[in-house]
């Protein structure tokens, strides 16, 4: 069967990546062939917009600020290549990519199945932003009577409810989702919009990602053979701020243990574009494998220092949607694994190793899920 992957762009999002390297796995083990829809990135502005921008940016230049760059996109573009050519190196390797404009260059004869996730694809400012459509196209709504297999594997709303959509999205989208094969979801919260908001039943299943084997990474990881980094506690923060600096200190203070940290923020654009070059995927892996503790506030670092079986922290990422961190911490019983910013905190307590849940049954229950709507 020949299926395509409908999830977010990847770019230089280590957790992105990988979930779409996992599941693609998973699926091309079942002997299916399997591509993932991508966009080119960086994403342009909507072309309607472009003469105004122009406009804008000439006027800038005449009036307030010389070094104003106009043709803002061509510069842009041209960093991204350079800041991403680690983690391309590894989608160019790894994963089988269909890149497109736009989702109506699809075709209904193209694809067999169309499978939906992982990760926050159903979360309406990011579908919008990164594929430029509504939201029901996240349903599939754009393959509407055609001869495929659809359904969602792992996908998240990202929050614990629809409040990002208005009426007429949730009525678009009930309707969509209807025409699905089988409705998976990350969270379990995603489980009630589903049945409630649109009216269709749906599972819980793992992320993607876990269910690949820890030998399975650490092949990804011999293969490239990074370096290890000069410190045993893992930092992994999107979101820095002096609350995380902190936390870091008092950790390394504890454990009596360096702290390291596995990525740059590319987005600080005070550095140069060669400052901003991303890790390697292999060598943000191999951080995991080596470091005797994470902290972060990312939902996929928390899910691999659950793979390589790591003690960890996570800081609650309000803005970057709760509802996932709760579900997975619930799933393996780590619930006691999240602070939020101002808690009063026990090092100690918090810095012992922790058994974790059973997933065996889990990640049975979620393979099978996908061997059933794929039928």
């Amino acid at each position: 069967m020949k299926i395509a992957i409908l999830t977010l762009p990847l770019h230089t999002n280590f957790g992105g990546i990988l979930q779409a390297y996992a599941l693609q796995t998973v699926l091309e083990d079942m002997g299916h062939e399997v591509e993932v829809l991508q966009r080119k990135f960086p994403i342009p502005p909507d072309s309607y917009l472009m003469p105004l921008i122009y406009a804008k940016r000439i006027l800038k230049k005449l009036l307030k600020d010389r070094r104003q760059s106009i043709f803002l996109e061509k510069k842009k573009k041209k960093e991204f290549k350079l800041i991403s050519q680690k983690t391309q190196a590894f989608i160019d390797k790894y994963i089988h990519t269909r890149v497109i404009d736009s989702l109506s260059e699809i075709k209904p004869s193209d694809y067999d199945a169309i499978v939906v996730g992982s990760d926050q694809i159903w979360r309406k400012p990011y579908f919008k932003y990164f594929w430029k459509k509504p939201i029901k196209d996240a349903f599939l709504d754009f393959t509407k009577n055609w001869p495929i297999k659809r359904l969602s594997y792992a996908a998240s709303f990202g929050t614990d409810n629809l409040s990002e959509y208005n009426i007429k999205d949730i009525d678009d989208c009930s309707k969509a989702i209807q025409s699905f094969n089988g409705v998976s979801v990350r969270e379990v919260s995603g489980i009630r919009i589903c049945e409630k908001d649109l009216h269709k039943e749906a599972i819980h299943v793992l992320d993607p990602t876990m269910l690949l084997s820890r030998e399975r990474y650490e092949k990804l990881i011999e293969a490239k053979n990074p370096p290890t980094s000069k410190g045993d506690i893992l930092c992994y923060f999107l979101d820095p701020n002096k609350f995380k600096d902190q936390i870091t200190q008092d950790v390394e203070r504890e454990l009596g243990l360096k702290s390291f940290n596995s990525s740059v923020n590319i987005e600080n654009t005070s550095l140069s574009a060669e400052e901003r070059i991303q890790a390697a995927v292999e060598s943000w892996l191999k951080g995991f494998q080596a470091a005797k503790f994470v902290l972060t506030d990312s939902f996929h670092a928390c899910v691999f220092s659950i793979i390589f079986g790591k003690p960890f922290i996570v800081i609650g990422n309000h803005k970057r949607g709760m509802a996932r961190f709760q579900s997975l911490l619930s799933t393996f019983s780590l619930e006691d694994r999240i602070i939020n910013e101002g808690d009063t905190l026990e090092i100690k307590k918090l810095t012992q190793q922790r058994q974790t849940a059973d997933p065996s049954l889990l990640k049975e229950l979620s393979i099978d899920f996908l061997k059933k709507a794929l039928g």
